[in-house]
């Protein structure tokens, strides 16, 4: 592979607006990437801060600092704020940022559409705060909004219900662009087939959004109409059925999971290869696996409703496609280990955080398998087991893929390098927490304890201290990232062009930190799997 010479192929020179207008009007995916990711991490701080309050208040039995009220409106928020305003943005950044480097694309297809749909976020996240102050409080339903519950509660529901559906259109516009992106501008040479396994991941997963996005807005205006129009789809004095919201809400809820995995796998994918120095094991089948969970995250929504008394022949069918989605997982988890095996590892802390998530991941897996019995799940529903199983996957499948894909590509935003002791003290300390907070809420819901509730009995009181201090101290260590951010983006080592010695694909064969304006026009490509680039040309070049 011979790229010398190339590396300032297709950039041209940097014609960068300044000051606010800068971020206002953005059309370039990079600075669209910035504000996606910055945004992400103030709203995982603030989802945080209501999980440590929740904490708190968990910490002893008995009502500390919150009326039951205000402690239902607490995990309402932290649920939607982390998954709206936390994890799905953070993506959708991360692939702002990375596409079109990684396939070798000018820009986003549709630059303008971008910056609506980064400038939706903070209005809709700002009604969903601004809904603690209202009269009657935030919504206390859950994350998941269940009826009759939300067709009661006060005015913080509809700001909710006005918040999703603005959050909606952000998400389904920002998946449009990323499809368009990677169907039509994909550079010369670089064949769906060889594609990097981020932009598969990001691709299925912007599949999946647009899908579903519309079924979650349809729920939430159906509980909008019930609420002020007289309509009575959720009540059941009317005619209405509450368990049609459930079966509504999974046909979105539950691909929503694999909205915020699959991006994951696809990010694990790219960097478990560069650190094990080999080319990903079983390339196609690790997209074929992605494709197939896309596809059977459609066909189990039922599972989360066993305890509504559904006929036994649905329970099985729904308990055994959920069972089947272990298949793509564990193949995709086999073809990690496999990729590492034998590989010339080194554990540079994306690498870490990578390890870290193929762990608690498959931790939470198996408890999501215990879970897909429906004998077991009738047991353990609306239970603390519940709580432990995603926050294993959520938190381990979002979180720590997105540290290692921040940390990995933190040299090519930035042209610095971040602090590596930091970087490592920040898994360490990340993992050790975790675990402390989140497996033990498995044996308190083993033990019977209920979740969403304020107070418990007096045998739960040890793991529950245990588990608020453990919540504490993970939060602590997330300032560990943010003082290695901040100090490396001022303070760090200068980059080099490739600071990863296995680092193969396109957007390592730009300079660092990626211009301002790249691939314009695309360059000719010699790709093989996983996006690996074997040769590359100045664009327009026959």
């Amino acid at each position: 592979m011979d790229l010398a010479g190339n590396t300032a192929h297709g950039m041209v020179p940097a014609h960068k607006p300044q000051g606010l207008a800068r971020w206002l009007y953005a059309t370039n995916h990079k600075d669209i990437g910035s504000l996606y990711l910055w945004f992400a991490f103030c709203m995982f701080l603030v989802g945080g801060v209501l999980a440590l309050c929740i904490r708190a208040e968990l910490f002893s039995p008995g009502l500390q600092f919150f009326q039951p009220e205000l402690f239902n409106q607490l995990t309402t928020l932290h649920g939607l704020i982390m998954v709206f305003g936390a994890i799905m943005p953070a993506f959708t950044g991360l692939a702002n940022w990375m596409l079109p480097l990684m396939i070798g694309a000018p820009d986003m297809a549709f630059a303008r559409m971008n910056n609506w749909s980064f400038w939706l976020l903070p209005p809709a996240m700002t009604l969903l705060l601004l809904s603690f102050i209202v009269p009657g409080g935030a919504a206390a339903a859950g994350w998941t909004l269940y009826a009759p519950l939300s067709v009661q509660l006060g005015m913080g529901m509809d700001l909710t219900i006005f918040a999703i559906h603005i959050l909606g259109i952000s998400s389904i516009m920002g998946a449009i662009n990323i499809v368009v992106t990677i169907i039509n501008l994909r550079a010369p040479g670089m064949r769906m087939m060889n594609m990097p396994m981020f932009a598969w991941a990001s691709l299925i997963t912007a599949y999946l959004i647009i899908a579903v996005m519309p079924v979650l807005a349809g729920a939430v205006t159906m509980v909008l109409t019930d609420r002020h129009f007289g309509s009575h789809f959720f009540n059941a004095a009317g005619g209405g059925d509450p368990i049609l919201y459930q079966h509504v809400f999974w046909f979105f809820g539950h691909p929503e999971v694999y909205i915020m995995a699959l991006p994951a796998f696809g990010i694990v994918s790219q960097v478990i290869p560069t650190f094990a120095r080999k080319p990903l094991f079983g390339y196609s089948s690790m997209v074929y696996a992605t494709s197939s969970i896309g596809v059977l995250s459609f066909m189990v929504w039922a599972h989360h409703m066993f305890v509504t008394g559904m006929p036994a022949t649905a329970q099985l069918f729904f308990m055994y496609a959920t069972m089947l989605i272990a298949v793509p997982t564990g193949v995709k988890v086999f073809n990690w280990i496999a990729t590492m095996w034998q590989g010339s590892m080194s554990f540079e802390t994306p690498m870490l955080f990578a390890i870290g998530f193929i762990l608690l991941f498959t931790i939470g897996g198996l408890s999501g398998v215990t879970l897909s019995v429906a004998a077991v799940d009738v047991q353990l529903h609306g239970s603390y087991y519940v709580v432990a199983h995603f926050h294993y996957v959520l938190v381990a499948g979002a979180l720590f893929s997105l540290f290692s894909a921040v940390y990995y590509w933190f040299p090519k935003m930035t042209g610095r390098m971040y602090v590596e002791r930091l970087g490592q003290l920040h898994f360490w300390w990340s993992l050790l927490w975790f675990n402390v907070t989140f497996f033990p809420m498995h044996f308190l819901g083993l033990a019977g304890m209920p979740r969403r509730i304020p107070d418990y009995a007096l045998q739960f009181t040890d793991f529950n201290r245990l588990a608020s201090i453990g919540a504490f101290m993970f939060g602590l260590g997330q300032l560990i990232f943010l003082v290695n951010i901040l100090y490396s983006l001022r303070h760090g080592k200068t980059a080099p062009q490739q600071p990863w010695e296995g680092a193969n694909t396109l957007e390592w064969q730009i300079p660092t930190p990626a211009p301002y304006h790249s691939f314009n026009p695309p360059p000719q490509l010699e790709t093989a799997e996983n996006g690996v680039v074997l040769s590359m040309r100045e664009g327009g070049q026959g």
